[in-house]
């Protein structure tokens, strides 16, 4: 099933945090979404288990995508 409208369809989680980690680092995260995953202590591994676990975390990721990548 082809998902035309949607941009993140065949993006995984992981590779949209990859890529913005890649634009923004940690600390640009942190900034731009005002989550405990991104200033402390962080990893693509815990974020990961944080915002799988979390839908509104990983919304505001996925918008940030979404307007970092336009």
């Amino acid at each position: 099933m082809t998902q035309p409208n949607n941009p993140l369809h065949g993006k995984t989680l992981q590779s949209i945090l990859e890529e913005l980690v890649l634009r923004y680092r940690w600390d640009g995260l942190a900034y731009n979404i005002d989550i405990n995953c991104f200033k402390e202590n962080p990893s693509i591994k815990s974020s990961l288990n944080f915002l799988r676990k979390t839908p509104w975390a990983r919304k505001k990721v996925e918008e940030l995508y979404l307007k970092s990548f336009d």
